[in-house]
């Protein structure tokens, strides 16, 4: 029964949206623009494009399983204070955004929003940021386009892996209808990468961000490894924000 329930109820236990109305208002700190992207038939994506004077470049955000943009928007400002554009899109079902979800859906939700960019930006210009769920997806435009630079804050070998640690006792493999196989998809990344991790991270053992390393290109890719950082408070750690600043200043 566990295991049927694995299966039928997978996505209620990989995605944990929350749900805004409609007309529901943002209030941030910094000037933003709200967007509604039609990118696909049945399909409409909610996302926030902070906007800068004289911004250093765009950082393409891709958020984590949990919550919406009321959320994820005041954690896209701490980027904003370091003087670059954010662009940060829920995902379908997550806040305002509409659609069927389905792992295809993610990839083509975020190339889209890619391509939107391209409109006003360089390549050069952009910034690939995942977080936890999210690294799978930035992991995923970097290894198709050439933005300027991956950043991968708590990142997974892939959900299969996550998911072994989680259900030992079951056949995952089997049973996962999402893959979101980063470890294929990092291994064409021609860009700078950066990982950072926690050790103590609970949701997304430190061994699969390592193993994730080992299959990255080796001359471009960097590692920090921050002690006692658990999945949601790395930015709380100087190592965190002293190598961010280091990349991004």
């Amino acid at each position: 029964m566990i295991g049927a329930s694995l299966y039928f109820l997978q996505e209620k236990i990989l995605f944990l949206p929350t749900t805004l109305a409609q007309d529901y208002q943002y209030d941030f700190r910094y000037p933003f623009e709200e967007l509604f992207l039609k990118t696909a038939e049945d399909v409409t994506i909610n996302a926030i494009h902070f906007k800068t004077q004289n911004p250093k470049g765009v950082i393409l955000y891709f958020h984590g399983n949990a919550g919406d943009l009321s959320r994820w928007g005041i954690i896209g400002e701490h980027f904003v204070s370091l003087n670059y554009d954010v662009f940060i899109m829920d995902y379908r079902t997550y806040g305002k955004s509409k659609g069927k979800l389905s792992e295809q859906g993610f990839y083509d939700d975020a190339e889209f929003c890619y391509n939107y960019l391209l409109k006003s930006y360089t390549e050069e210009d952009i910034v690939l940021y995942g977080r936890s769920l999210g690294t799978g997806i930035a992991t995923f435009l970097a290894s198709k386009y050439q933005p300027k630079q991956l950043i991968l804050e708590t990142p997974y070998y892939s959900i299969l892996d996550v998911a072994k640690h989680r259900f030992p006792m079951f056949p995952v493999k089997t049973l996962l209808k999402y893959e979101f196989p980063s470890n294929e998809f990092i291994t064409n990344v021609e860009c700078p990468i950066l990982m950072l991790h926690g050790t103590d991270d609970t949701v997304i053992p430190y061994r699969s961000a390592e193993k994730l390393k080992g299959v990255a290109p080796e001359k471009t890719t960097s590692f920090i490894t921050i002690e006692g950082g658990d999945h949601n408070n790395l930015i709380s750690f100087d190592l965190y924000k002293e190598g961010i600043k280091a990349l991004l200043f």
